[in-house]
């Protein structure tokens, strides 16, 4: 092979949408799988609110074609920023605020406007990808093994060996993929770190930053409230950039609407690297979301119906899951929190399946979907341990009437285990 780049050679692609491809391929061929893999959603079971799909169709007849600024469409910045005042009272000016195609083009940008090459980033696992992005600019991996004790969210105490010379600090709550959340007491303790770690920085030393994934932030169940560092500590302004959109709020992946808020000088410098790019959201797109985010009262009454919609599907499964555990099957799974997401455990290596042991996780996830027809992405792929028992199962396509078949069929593949 002819030689290519450090980053080609050294790069994978993603390992969810691989696997979500081949499953996908399977049932094109015929193949009746439950496939919980890829975050996103079936639009016959999720649609978008239709007073946002009539927008989007009314800019396109309107011809709204053309290159959208670099930032972003004022009217949607602005929007943006009545939006996020009104739910979650942050305050943000339009110049604070970057659009882009979804939260990716953001992610891949941020790092590189604050990461240098040997530049150390703090992250946990299991996370979504932010052991490629580190890879991408050459950063020094500071991974976190989060456990389930922690809900798999990393705490102050994991976070403060590394903190000394850190870069970056990446959180993600409601977090992709476990579907929990950081607590308010924790999420304050790691801002004072935070806060405390960049007052003992000279001015010419590069401060610690906090990018902070909120993109499920709206999906959040029961008693569970989601905290955010600006809130919380005001201070925290300074040094925090906020990732966010439409794709999860609305059932909208496919629509491409996402948007950062931060330092404007760091805003600044996303534009720039983006303008190069062509990340942007499509013009018809960026303008109907600016019509519908300030509609808060059908957003308010979309929500009540989609949140309980995904709750009960978790709800459902995760009860399922609990059943089949305590008729002493080696499986668990985690009280769902938020997102689209639950965490579930097939601690089943070393099992005989009809003469063959299952020698790894791999073997597990094989044998789950050779078996019960079920599709779920193992932690390994968010960078936790190959060993990790742990799976991830998104519930954006899942129809409810399919979910005791699917329960049924995992306990037949369960039992036939020695």
């Amino acid at each position: 092979m002819a030689k290519l780049s450090k980053l080609a050679e050294n790069q994978t692609g993603s390992e969810i949408v691989k696997l979500g491809n081949a499953i996908s391929e399977r049932i094109r061929n015929g193949e009746k799988i439950y496939n919980y893999t890829i975050g996103d959603f079936d639009p016959s079971i999720f649609p978008i609110p239709k007073e946002f799909e009539d927008a989007i169709v009314n800019e396109y007849r309107n011809g709204s074609t053309s290159y959208p600024p670099a930032d972003g469409v004022a009217d949607l910045r602005k929007a943006v920023s009545t939006f996020i005042k009104d739910w979650e009272g942050l305050d943000y000016a339009p110049n604070e605020i970057q659009i882009a195609s979804g939260g990716r083009p953001l992610l891949y940008t941020i790092f590189k406007v604050l990461v240098d090459r040997g530049d150390k980033v703090i992250y946990a696992v299991p996370s979504w990808n932010n052991n490629h992005y580190v890879n991408m600019n050459d950063g020094v991996h500071c991974m976190i093994e989060a456990t389930p004790e922690n809900n798999f969210m990393p705490t102050v105490a994991d976070i403060a060996p590394h903190i000394k010379g850190a870069t970056l600090l990446c959180l993600c709550t409601p977090q992709n993929p476990t579907g929990t959340t950081l607590s308010k007491e924790s999420l304050e303790q790691i801002c004072d770190l935070i806060l405390e770690e960049n007052k003992q920085r000279g001015n010419e030393e590069k401060k610690l930053y906090l990018m902070f994934d909120q993109m499920y932030w709206t999906l959040t169940f029961g008693s569970i409230e989601h905290f955010n560092p600006i809130s919380l500590r005001p201070a925290m302004k300074e040094y925090t950039i906020f990732v966010d959109g439409i794709s999860k709020v609305f059932s909208a992946t496919g629509v491409r609407v996402g948007w950062s808020m931060g330092p404007a000088e760091i805003m600044a410098k996303v534009k720039a690297i983006l303008s190069h790019i062509g990340a942007w959201a499509p013009m018809a797109e960026q303008k109907a979301t600016a019509k519908y985010l300030v509609q808060k009262e059908n957003i308010s009454k979309y929500l009540v119906h989609f949140k309980a919609e995904v709750e009960e599907r978790l709800r459902t499964i995760y009860n399922g899951f609990k059943n089949l555990q305590a008729k002493g099957y080696t499986v668990d799974a985690v009280d769902p929190q938020a997102a689209i997401y639950l965490t579930i455990k097939m601690d089943l290596v070393g099992k005989d399946a009809n003469g063959r042991t299952l020698q790894t996780q791999a073997d597990v996830t094989e044998y789950i979907l050779s078996e019960a027809k079920l599709a779920v992405v193992p932690f390994y792929a968010f960078g936790a341990g190959n060993n990790s028992p742990w799976y991830r199962l998104s519930v954006g396509t899942c129809k409810k009437e399919e979910i005791p078949e699917m329960l049924s069929k995992l306990e037949a593949a369960l039992s036939k285990l020695k």
